[in-house]
């Protein structure tokens, strides 16, 4: 009998999976957090450029800086990303077993035990402030000493809500939907950017550290309560610390609570020696902000997208493909990172330059451009990192990173000692780029002898043509703007980003055409 089509059955529409709802794929995960990144990263920018023009690089913008660290270390110490990270764990397997009950009552233990915890430890971080000030930026006036102080503590009760989007976010994310923790750091951006134009006459650079609190509360953490509420979550107030849940997400996260990765880590040992040089701390903020724009979209968004896939696959036992999947996801990121660090060495001058003006001087971009320059010859191993460290994540297995982790940052440490005592601010930026070379072969190495991922599964053929592309497209772009010979200007820097632009992409993409590489079709072609 043959199948007579309804004819009122709605076909699902070209651009269902954008429906805040919607389960995602993941390819369209991996497009809605790389899109959301790449806003969120030129918010950042433009938020930098605000930040630039209108407090400059000195002393002020060094305290602001340096405001955020004890609240990101509280964070980090105490749940930082673990919260989504162990719980994505832990949900998923209650999905598998169909009990969504009891999913969500485990998330509820894990929300309000957590919350109990850091909430009293933000209490106590508000009283020792001035001590830990003193202690993390000996170098600093007592000036800036006191404005630190006084903007740390504005910032540390937005780290409460950092947790509560990460927890609630964690619902979401096992169910695939991405939609809604999507929109969180465009708003945290655009929180920070209002907070300044709104307030910065009357309070000065205080005026960015409430936008930080504002965009927080309504960003990361507004976004994924509105995602969890209409996907049918609701808030019961339940604390029992003794809980078996609470118990296992403890076992999950405190290797990772303990564990210092050279990710978070460095831009604290940065800024303790930076300290010492007033302005250097957001000269290289600068640069590390334009740097993440490109590495966060290429490493951090693809892992965060691919962390609940890579759970799904190891949950089911599909060993096989968990290793294959990780290894593809590393082999097209490094490949891609490869190019991008090429245009972004070859423009850095003009890059870098867009953000002068105000009191921001040109010395001060010139300056800024050869540490960015430094930055972006690691972009490659910063988002291979990204994946790798995830792929231990979703194996349940979160001691081996963590004792990595310290491992790796305890090497490190001399070398920042060294390169900064001979080559002054820039070899601070070797070192991070050293540093995160080490990581990342350690990980590497970890999983292959844990036998989760094998080294050998790399795509080192198609990395060696990625490679040339990089070293043609770099070696092309920088003899055109030579050959140019622009002056400096906002329109002379557009002019020579957009040539630059071209050049790199001709050579770039006649180079991989002409060596058969596979990174144009896999980029292009879209998978369910």
């Amino acid at each position: 009998m043959a199948l007579v089509k309804n004819p009122g059955a709605e076909k699902p529409g070209r651009f269902a999976w954008l429906r805040m709802s919607q389960t995602q794929t993941a390819f369209s995960a991996t497009l809605i957090t790389m899109a959301s990144t790449l806003l969120s990263g030129l918010l950042g920018l433009v938020r930098t450029a605000y930040i630039n023009r209108t407090f400059g690089a000195g002393p002020a913008t060094d305290a602001y800086n340096a405001a955020f660290q004890l609240p990101d270390m509280l964070s980090y110490f105490l749940v930082g990303g673990v919260a989504s990270i162990s719980l994505i764990t832990i949900l998923n397997r209650y999905r598998q077993k169909g009990d969504e009950a009891g999913a969500d009552h485990a998330l509820l233990i894990v929300l309000n035990g957590v919350a109990a915890i850091l909430g009293a430890a933000i209490l106590a971080a508000e009283i020792f402030a001035p001590l830990y000030t003193r202690l993390a930026f000996h170098d600093f006036s007592p000036e800036s000493a006191a404005l630190c102080t006084r903007l740390t503590r504005i910032i540390l009760p937005a780290q409460l809500f950092f947790f509560a989007g990460g927890v609630l976010g964690s619902r979401l994310l096992v169910r695939k939907i991405f939609l809604y923790q999507a929109f969180g750091p465009l708003v945290y951006n655009l929180g920070i950017i209002l907070g300044g134009v709104l307030l910065s006459r009357s309070v000065g650079v205080d005026s960015l550290a409430y936008g930080v609190v504002a965009g927080m509360v309504l960003g990361p953490a507004g976004f994924a309560a509105f995602g969890a509420y209409r996907n049918g979550w609701r808030y019961k107030f339940i604390l029992d610390l003794r809980h078996p849940v609470f118990r296992e997400w403890l076992k999950l996260s405190v290797p990772l609570m303990v564990g210092v990765s050279l990710t978070y880590a460095d831009k604290w040992i940065v800024n303790y020696y930076a300290a010492s040089v007033p302005g250097s701390i957001s000269k290289l903020s600068v640069a590390k902000s334009l740097f993440n724009a490109p590495m966060t979209l290429l490493g951090s968004a693809a892992g965060a997208a691919s962390l609940p896939f890579f759970a799904s696959l190891f949950a089911q036992g599909r060993s096989w493909d968990f290793a294959s999947a990780v290894n593809r996801s590393v082999s097209r990121v490094v490949a891609t990172s490869l190019l991008a660090g090429a245009w972004m060495m070859a423009l850095s001058m003009p890059l870098i330059d867009l953000f002068r003006g105000g009191r921001f001087s040109p010395a001060d971009a010139a300056e800024t451009s050869g540490y960015f320059t430094i930055f972006a010859i690691s972009i490659a191993v910063w988002s291979a990192q990204a994946i790798y460290s995830r792929s231990f994540y979703a194996a349940g297995n979160t001691l081996t990173p963590a004792v990595a982790g310290w491992a790796v940052t305890l090497i490190s440490i001399p070398i920042y000692a060294l390169l900064f005592q001979g080559m002054g601010v820039a070899g601070l930026a070797i070192a991070s780029d050293i540093g995160m070379a080490i990581s990342v072969v350690t990980l590497a190495i970890l999983l292959h002898r844990y036998r989760l991922v094998h080294i050998q599964g790399l795509e080192y053929a198609e990395l060696g043509k990625a490679l040339l592309a990089s070293l043609l497209s770099y070696a092309g772009v920088a003899a055109c703007l030579r050959a140019l010979n622009l002056s400096r200007g906002h329109r002379a820097d557009f002019i020579a980003i957009a040539i630059g632009t071209i050049v790199w992409a001709v050579i770039s993409g006649a180079t991989l055409l002409a060596t058969r590489a596979k990174l144009p079709a896999q980029l292009l072609r879209r998978k369910s």
